[in-house]
């Protein structure tokens, strides 16, 4: 356990130490839609304000938010974005809520999305003498290949490597890409920020052969799991190919698509094989995950991979394509990796699972086992060791550099 913080340094939080300390943190998405990004930032203010600090989240919002938010939300004016209108794009720094930032008065101001909010709040927080924090979650500069925008790309790449050299601390979910970032000549900065998973809600013993049935999944059929968001850059194209082929062969598999979003027509129609289960949350979720026999994730934009932590919990075993998430959360055994772009061997490993049904129970159980080495509040921790030393004080505890990691029986 985290042991919580009561005893704030006297005088050392811009000079008043009778108040908590204050935190303004500034998202892309922090509640209108469901995503691993937006579960962390949830995860990561409720722990915080446990803690002791006061939280303020500015985030564009939506009329239908997918889930309560944790913490105070002030809503930042937005658009949507052209060609992806379930998310939208924040505006700026407007006057209205500038003063309110002000007022506010944070200690540190913590950015998660590299975009015109988070840029604006950068430079507010240089002229105010404020450190900034900023956060990884996705790796937005392969997006545009999956938007016919792939010559974007090298612009792309030069905003993002402006935004993080523009923070004093840089957060990142795995040593890969802490390596990458070292390699840019900002190791002194930048620090890591694992993931945490609900192991009572993805578990296997969750496993529902009554709601497979229900579903239409055959007892001998191998359910292959589709599980976040239905967009392009989750690698949806790759999935149903993959899923195809191993058809094609005769094989015994159904594919499982848990989730939704705007490529779920497209998805239906390249694979009308597939069982769709739609949006599920908490105790659904979880048996459905769980339900499944393999989890193949393809996405080559996953700065973390929250599905493939949640998959390995329920007891899957993982094919996933060798990019710095899958590869941290993987090695030792809980599932099988691909070159990226290499689909004939992410064929070989789908099918070895498949028809392999030691290899498959063998997997999932050391997926199962090594999920217990990531807790939310040891990796919210990283995230408060971060803001402390941003201001120049020591931490309260020895910086754990596994991601997350903690004694947990399996």
């Amino acid at each position: 356990m985290i042991p919580k913080i009561d005893n704030w340094p006297d005088g050392l939080l811009t000079g008043h130490s009778s108040r908590r300390p204050r935190i303004a943190l500034f998202s892309g998405n922090y509640n209108y839609l469901r995503d691993g990004a937006n579960q962390a930032l949830n995860r990561l203010v409720n722990y915080l304000e446990r803690q002791g600090c006061a939280v303020r989240v500015y985030s564009p919002t939506s009329p239908t938010p997918a889930f309560a938010p944790e913490g105070t939300l002030v809503s930042v004016p937005s658009i949507s974005i052209p060609g992806r209108g379930d998310y939208r794009l924040g505006l700026g720094l407007p006057r209205a809520i500038r003063a309110d930032l002000i007022e506010f008065a944070p200690d540190v101001i913590h950015v998660s999305a590299p975009d015109w909010t988070g840029t604006a709040v950068q430079r507010h927080a240089r002229k105010a003498g404020i450190p900034v924090v900023a956060s990884l979650h996705t790796r937005f500069e392969t997006y545009a290949a999956f938007y016919g925008a792939a010559l974007l790309r090298p612009a792309m790449e030069r905003h993002l490597s402006r935004f993080y050299r523009r923070s004093d601390r840089i957060l990142v979910p795995t040593p890969g890409i802490a390596q990458e970032f070292a390699e840019a000549g900002l190791a002194a900065r930048t620090r890591l920020w694992g993931r945490g998973v609900d192991r009572q809600q993805f578990s296997p013993r969750n496993r529902n052969m009554a709601w497979r049935r229900a579903i239409g999944i055959a007892d001998g059929e191998v359910a292959v799991l589709h599980f976040g968001r239905l967009v392009r850059e989750k690698g949806l194209a790759d999935y149903a190919d993959l899923c195809r082929r191993l058809l094609d062969e005769g094989l015994p598999v159904r594919p499982l698509v848990v989730g939704d979003g705007p490529e779920r027509g497209w998805l239906a129609r390249k694979l009308p094989q597939a069982r769709f289960a739609g949006h599920l949350m908490g105790a659904d979720l979880g048996r459905a995950v769980a339900s499944a026999d393999v989890f193949l994730n393809p996405s080559k934009t996953e700065a973390f991979g929250n599905v493939t932590l949640e998959a390995m919990a329920a007891g899957l075993p993982t094919v996933c394509v060798d990019v710095p998430s899958g590869r941290n959360l993987l090695e030792g055994g809980a599932g099988l990796l691909y070159a990226v772009g290499d689909r004939e061997a992410g064929l070989a490993a789908l099918r070895r699972l498949v028809t392999d049904a030691e290899a498959r129970h063998g997997m999932g159980a050391h997926a199962r086992t090594a999920s217990a080495a990531y807790d939310w509040d040891s990796a919210s921790h990283q995230v408060l060791e971060c803001y402390l030393d941003a201001l120049g004080l020591a931490p309260r505890r020895p910086v754990d550099r596994r991601i997350g990691a903690v004694a947990v029986a399996a």
